[in-house]
C-alpha cells in the first residue's frame, strides 16, 4: 500500500463509524486509542514522522463548536464557511447540515482530508477539502470562519493570530471552540456559550471538558 492510496483504506480498517457523544446527529470514523493508531500508521506505510492522527478523534473544541452550530444554524446559513484545522471534519459537517452555502475543510494533513471526505459521505453532505495552510491567503472567499481546538500550541497560536486579526478586521465572523487550552487569546474572545463535552480520558485530563464557543475579535476591540 502506498502513501497515496493508503488513507481511505486505512481509516476504514482502523476506525469505527460512530456518533460523538456531544453531537449524536453526526457520525464519524473514530478511533479509541491514539498512540497505537499512530504507530500502526507509520508501520504499515514504512514512514516515520507522520503527523499525529488528530483526524481520528472528536476533540472537545470541535464537538462544542459543532453542537453550537447545529443549535444556532443562523451562524452559517447561506454563508461560505471555512473550517480551519478541520481534523475529522466534525465542524465542517455541522456547518453543511446547518445550511451553509459552501463549506471548505482545511487541514495541513492529507489524511485529515481523507477522513473529512469519508465522514462527509457518511453524513450525506458536500464539503470541499483543502490540504495545506490557508494562512497565506486573504480568505476573501469565505464569509464565516470556524476553528475548533486550535490554541494548544504556542507556535501555532502565534502564527494564527495575525491571520485571524486580518479576517476579523474586515467584519468576517469567526467562531472558536476551545476547552481552556493554554494559549487561547483571552483579549480577543467573547463567550457565546459553554458546554460540558464528554471526551476520551486517554486524550485529556478528564472525561468531561468544559468547552466554550467564542466569538473572535481583534485585540484592538477591547477586553474580553
Amino acid at each position: 500500500m502506498s502513501i497515496d492510496d493508503a488513507p481511505d483504506a486505512f481509516i476504514r480498517a482502523n476506525t469505527a463509524l460512530m456518533a460523538p457523544p456531544h453531537v449524536p446527529e453526526i457520525r464519524l470514523h473514530l478511533a479509541e486509542e491514539a498512540h497505537d493508531l499512530w504507530l500502526k500508521t507509520e508501520e504499515e506505510l514504512g514512514v516515520i514522522g507522520l503527523p499525529p492522527p488528530f483526524w481520528a478523534f472528536a476533540w472537545a473544541g470541535g464537538q462544542g463548536l459543532a453542537r453550537h452550530i447545529l443549535d444556532h444554524p443562523e451562524i452559517v446559513k447561506g454563508q461560505d464557511v471555512l473550517d480551519f484545522a478541520s481534523g475529522s471534519g466534525i465542524v465542517a459537517i455541522a456547518a453543511a447540515r446547518a445550511g451553509a452555502r459552501s463549506v471548505t475543510a482545511a487541514d495541513i494533513d492529507p489524511w485529515a482530508a481523507s477522513a473529512c471526505r469519508l465522514n462527509a459521505a457518511a453524513n450525506n453532505v458536500d464539503i470541499h477539502t483543502m490540504v495545506g495552510d490557508p494562512l497565506s491567503q486573504d480568505a476573501a472567499r469565505w464569509t464565516t470562519v470556524l476553528a475548533g481546538d486550535v490554541f494548544y500550541d504556542r507556535t501555532m497560536t502565534d502564527a494564527i493570530l495575525p491571520w485571524l486579526d486580518r479576517i476579523a478586521s474586515r467584519g468576517v465572523p469567526i467562531f472558536i471552540g476551545d476547552p481552556g487550552r493554554a494559549y487561547r487569546p483571552a483579549d480577543r474572545l467573547s463567550a457565546c456559550a459553554t458546554y460540558e463535552v464528554p471526551v476520551l480520558r486517554a486524550l485529556e485530563d478528564s472525561e468531561v471538558k468544559r468547552t466554550t464557543v467564542w466569538a473572535y475579535r481583534t485585540s484592538k476591540s477591547g477586553q474580553a
